[in-house]
């Protein structure tokens, strides 16, 4: 996993995020699902609660502060770890956008 930052940085954050708006995005788990901007939140297609804008900017600092530096514990990788309220489409609306960079794959259940 790679953070990117070399075009989006926390302030001009949301405002990529709404360029997207209405965009189809996948989860890790290979659920896609599209999302509407009002005012500073942020409504998927899948579920009925909201992901504020920061929360975007929380996971954006959460990440930063993981992923700068040659110091950087770089422990963040992916949305379990993000810890933060709706952490997996919040990382795939991050991965959609160019933020975080990582080899493509969906989860797929294994057949026992």
């Amino acid at each position: 996993m790679k953070f990117n930052t070399s075009r989006i940085n926390i302030s001009n954050l949301w405002d990529v995020i709404e360029i997207h708006e209405g965009m189809e995005f996948a989860t890790k788990k290979g659920l896609p699902f599209t999302y509407t901007i009002k005012g500073g939140e942020l409504f998927t297609d899948r579920r009925e609660r909201s992901i504020t804008r920061s929360t975007f900017e929380k996971a954006f600092e959460k990440l930063y502060r993981d992923q700068v530096g040659d110091a950087a514990p770089r422990k963040i990788v992916g949305p379990k770890t993000l810890n933060v309220y709706g952490a997996p489409y919040v990382w795939a609306v991050f991965t959609g956008i160019g933020l975080i960079e990582e080899e493509y794959y969906i989860q797929q259940e294994l057949e026992l």
